[in-house]
């Protein structure tokens, strides 16, 4: 799928065998800026969502599983998707990495991956990622896949639980593309 020469991981579409993957991301170490972990039914309607989403071929969207090279070894998720933010429509981004494969590079280099994938469906100008703002390694990832840094904002997630994020957003637009 996607590996770029130099890059530690491949993305590879979300899959109805990519369960006990979401489960081991649900882990409370892994959701701690997130509101905790989903109950189990809550996880299962998430991954119909995200196996839908990998299906997608309008570009509205799309979930992979990142996995490590050389291991070959699904060590967490990442995905796009459109929302409307700001009145307009752009795409979000997140991602999960297991937990003893953090500090290698993995998120960045799959949130490196998951916006050449943004880019190349070509929908919207923007990818967005809100990470909450004391999220320290994930606000981290942003700074070093080059995303901008908007500012704080209020979000709700899970949904009634509000929460402070920064708002980081990446312009999607081929380097040398006028507006």
């Amino acid at each position: 799928m996607d590996s770029p020469t130099n890059s530690p991981v491949r993305l590879e579409p979300w899959s109805e065998q990519d369960f006990e993957l979401l489960r081991a991301m649900n882990a409370p170490e892994s959701t701690e800026h997130l509101g905790g972990p989903e109950t189990e039914e809550a996880l299962a309607g998430r991954h119909r969502r995200y196996v839908d989403l990998s299906a997608d071929t309008t570009g509205r969207g799309r979930m992979f599983r990142v996995v490590l090279l050389p291991e070959e070894v699904a060590v967490g998720g990442i995905g796009y998707w459109t929302r409307t933010w700001d009145g307009q429509e752009v795409y979000e981004t997140g991602w999960t990495v297991l937990p003893g494969f953090r500090g290698r590079g993995v998120a960045t280099a799959a949130t490196r991956a998951v916006a050449a994938r943004a880019r190349a469906a070509g929908l919207h100008r923007f990818l967005h990622a809100f990470p909450s703002t004391d999220n320290g390694p994930s606000n981290a990832v942003c700074r070093k896949a080059g995303f901008e840094l908007l500012g704080e904002q209020g979000f709700e997630y899970p949904p009634g639980r509000p929460m402070h994020c920064n708002d980081w957003r990446l312009d999607l637009r081929p380097p040398g593309s006028a507006d």
